[in-house]
């Protein structure tokens, strides 16, 4: 290699006189950074990791080996002595008969390093190929560690993942070759538009980062995002009922409600009409309500679980049905709004109201024995942390959720997106999902601990009953013709663990569907893409393995299956129905107020 590889050009006096300027620059923009750094509120410390006493613990089975088994420790630190030493000789070897190229690389593919620099250039592929052997050497001790329950050794993997992954060398400057030889193209002007990005960041959220993921000016929600004609047609504190326009001169008899996750905004079902579940519904001939919940400020703190169905669930029910005229209505719940749809309709059969005709579940969980990959985040130290938060601010605040999710994908939904924005100084993408992504909603405070406490940590609903409303609700006496829908790569709602709840359900008559994907590409998959497909068994008696293992393949979206499914359950068509009713006047056009409305922190 030479240093033309590297360096380019001899830069002219007019680019050493730009570098000067953009140097200048930097400084004025450091003094904004310190700035903004001042007004980042101070987060709870039991939010910003795990619990001391998982280190703690692990420190103490490490030094318990120790005592008890030297031989196999002595054995890990040679072998990584020896890697290191290896690899550090090799590199040394080459330098010592003058060849300016990296020793032999055996490392796996990484796409981080997909520079060709990491391979060629011996000072990064030495920082690369020594980055690696660490890690490996990480992940082996946590392993074969001892003395650590499952869960325990489980989350001490996942923490210690999360260390080698900041750790990594693309995250710095100095070890980034695609940031310095941006850098020297634009004589510094990427580390000055990097700057200024992380500055934009941190100012649009008082200090606290959250990475841009996607050009917040490309779009608008109600402009080129959630477009489905459609008026709100009620509206309480708790959420805005909207009605689609038809598209279609006959619709089914029984109308569709779906009630999305509050977690996120239910536009994910709306972003664009290539992709839009709801668009599609209702081009099918079914008369659509979508719920979208009011993203809540500190007065809402006393909110909960309940309230969520009464408020939410029951009243929107009753509306609906009131607007169409029908003594019965379909229902569709998404994540967390599944699973309280599920509470929902235990309550309903208690009460002996008989409104829901058929219901459907999107990647819900309602037995929370398998926590999937958020499970690190359950434990005491983690909940204990929230629950101190939003009692001290009444609700749990976006930033957290947001960081939460990400951290979860953190290559890609952390490191990635910032070493593009702060050190390659780019525009994020005007990618529709990731601004959806990034436009996350608060928690009341009541209702995030019912729902961590009394469902995902002691998963009552399951075992115990869930003392809600009044009385106790149980899993199994959700009753009404089903279909459950679960994604394959789920991360945040395990399929397996979607299926055991779905299992113990009391109705007689159910159909589970897997989808390809995960959490969100799963659902929405419209069939004209033809991208993911999905498998269908109905014997729902089989374990989650044996179900999937005599499962039916099928080609492409799951929709037209679930589609001619609900058709069959929606009744005989009728004259369109126009949104609202003489009772029931527009209020707002689609995607409503709620959507947009930004509460106080």
């Amino acid at each position: 290699m030479t240093t033309s590889e590297f360096d380019g050009p001899a830069p002219d006096g007019k680019s050493l006189t730009k570098l000067e300027e953009n140097m200048a620059e930097l400084e004025r923009l450091n003094a904004r950074l310190v700035s903004v750094l001042s007004r980042k509120k101070p987060a709870p410390p039991a939010l910003e990791g795990p619990s001391p006493m998982l280190y703690a613990k692990a420190a103490a089975a490490y030094m318990e080996e120790w005592a008890t088994n030297p031989a196999r420790l002595i054995e890990h630190q040679t072998q990584y002595w020896g890697k290191a030493m290896a690899h550090f000789a090799a590199a040394q070897a080459q330098l010592a008969r003058g060849l300016l190229t990296p020793p032999e690389d055996e490392t796996p593919p990484d796409r981080r390093f997909t520079n060709p620099l990491w391979q060629t250039n011996p000072y990064f592929n030495f920082i690369k190929q020594q980055f690696l052997i660490n890690a490996e050497a990480v992940r082996k001790a946590i392993s074969d560690m001892e003395g650590l329950d499952e869960r325990e050794r489980k989350r001490l993997f996942y923490f210690g993942e999360q260390i080698i992954d900041m750790f990594s060398p693309t995250n710095f400057l100095a070890t980034n070759p695609d940031a310095l030889t941006r850098a020297l193209e634009t004589d510094g002007q990427s580390l000055v538009d990097g700057l200024k990005n992380l500055i934009a960041d941190l100012e649009a959220n008082d200090g606290d980062l959250v990475v841009s993921l996607s050009d917040k000016n490309a779009f608008k929600v109600g402009g080129n995002l959630a477009t489905t004609p459609g008026e709100v047609v009620f509206r309480n504190r708790m959420f805005e009922l909207i009605q689609y326009a038809p598209t279609t001169e006959k619709v089914h008899k029984t109308p569709l409600i779906i009630f999305p996750p509050w977690i996120n905004k239910f536009y994910i079902l709306d972003l664009k009409a290539q992709n839009s579940l709801i668009k599609w519904i209702v081009d099918q001939g079914f008369t659509l309500f979508v719920v979208s919940w009011v993203n809540p400020g500190p007065e809402y703190s006393d909110v909960g679980m309940a309230d969520y169905i009464e408020e939410g669930y029951l009243t929107a029910i009753a509306q609906a049905r009131e607007i169409c005229g029908v003594k019965k209505v379909n229902v569709v719940g998404y994540c967390i709004a599944g699973t309280t749809l599920s509470l929902t309709l235990s309550l309903m059969k208690q009460r002996g109201d008989k409104s829901i005709n058929a219901a459907t579940f999107f990647t819900t969980l309602t037995d929370f024995s398998d926590q999937g990959e958020v499970g690190v985040f359950l434990d005491n130290d983690f909940v204990d942390g929230i629950e101190a938060e939003v009692n001290a601010r009444g609700v749990l605040r976006s930033y957290f959720m947001s960081r939460t999710f990400s951290f979860l994908r953190s290559n890609d939904l952390l490191y990635a997106p910032a070493i593009r924005n702060y050190m390659l100084g780019q525009t994020p993408p005007a990618f529709d999902l990731l601004y959806w992504n990034g436009d996350g909603t608060n928690l009341p405070a009541k209702m995030a601990v019912e729902y961590l406490r009394g469902l995902c940590q002691a998963n009552r609903f399951a075992t115990d009953g869930f003392d809600l409303a009044g009385t106790t609700l149980h899993l199994s006496e959700v009753d009404v013709p089903l279909c459950a829908i679960a994604c394959e790569t789920d991360h945040i709602a395990p399929w397996m663990a979607s299926y055991a709840g779905i299992q113990q359900m009391g109705s007689a008559e159910k159909m589970f569907i897997l989808s390809g994907s995960g959490h969100i590409a799963g659902i929405v998959n419209p069939p004209s893409k033809v991208k993911y497909g999905h498998w269908t068994n109905p014997d729902l008696t089989l374990s989650a393995a044996d179900w999937k293992a005599g499962a039916e393949a099928h080609e492409g979206s799951w929709w037209p299956l679930w589609g001619n499914w609900l058709a069959q359950r929606s009744g005989p068509m009728v004259e369109a129905r126009e949104p609202g009713d003489s009772r029931h006047p527009p209020l707002a056009p689609a995607p409503g107020t709620y959507v947009t409305s930004v509460p106080e922190s």
